[in-house]
């Protein structure tokens, strides 16, 4: 047994447990992207956003730079990014968008799935996988004009989310670097405050000739 004299709260736990699992996040992030993208039931685009289109889920195709009506995306930006401009992603993420992510990429943890397990956790119930929740933050990226890469990302996690939570994940470019690099501030709340804080750094691509 470890004799530690500072007391921690469960949240204190919960996030450096968070912190530590999320360490290899970079490495992971395709593989996750492509869970939570199943899950949001998107695709990267081109940030051109807007369109509505078929529920992947009744069994529908669903093409880059569609947005689907139970989504609401803010975009404040220009045709090229500046400092200041914004995207916002929103949904509510339900038990079902828990078990498509559980399916899609394998993480079955009980604290997800199983309420009677979750109930005798310190959080007193079931809570949405952290990747999850961070996939809403791709989806915000992926609506920011030009050909988005993923070049890196830093998280803090603040609070869990539970599930029928509607989030809202805001993305906000910080600092023009250079080499059509970007750093923005990437965050995640709900409706009693923030659940994840971090910055992210995107290379703006150049977009495929068309044909």
């Amino acid at each position: 047994m470890v004799n530690d004299d500072t007391a921690s709260t469960p949240l204190d736990v919960w996030a450096d447990a968070s912190s530590r699992v999320f360490k290899g996040f970079l490495e992971a992030n395709r593989a996750a992207n492509r869970a939570a993208f199943s899950v949001l039931g998107s695709a990267p685009t081109n940030g051109a956003g807007g369109e509505t289109g078929p529920d992947p889920s009744a069994g529908g195709r669903l093409d880059g730079g569609v947005d689907l009506p139970e989504w609401d995306v803010e975009r404040n930006v220009g045709e090229e990014l500046e400092v200041g401009d914004t995207v916002r992603f929103a949904k509510t993420l339900s038990g079902r968008d828990v078990q498509r992510f559980a399916a899609a990429s394998g993480d079955t943890n009980p604290m997800h799935l199983d309420d009677e397990w979750a109930e005798r956790t310190r959080f007193n119930g079931r809570i949405v996988h952290g990747i999850l929740v961070t996939g809403l933050i791709s989806a915000a990226l992926a609506r920011l004009p030009g050909g988005i890469v993923y070049l890196s990302q830093d998280l803090e996690f603040r609070a869990p989310v539970r599930i029928d939570d509607h989030v809202t994940a805001t993305v906000e470019v910080a600092e023009d670097l250079g080499g059509d690099q970007y750093r923005l501030r990437t965050t995640v709340a709900k409706d009693d405050g923030q659940v994840i804080d971090g910055e992210a750094v995107v290379l703006i691509d150049d977009l495929p000739d068309e044909d």
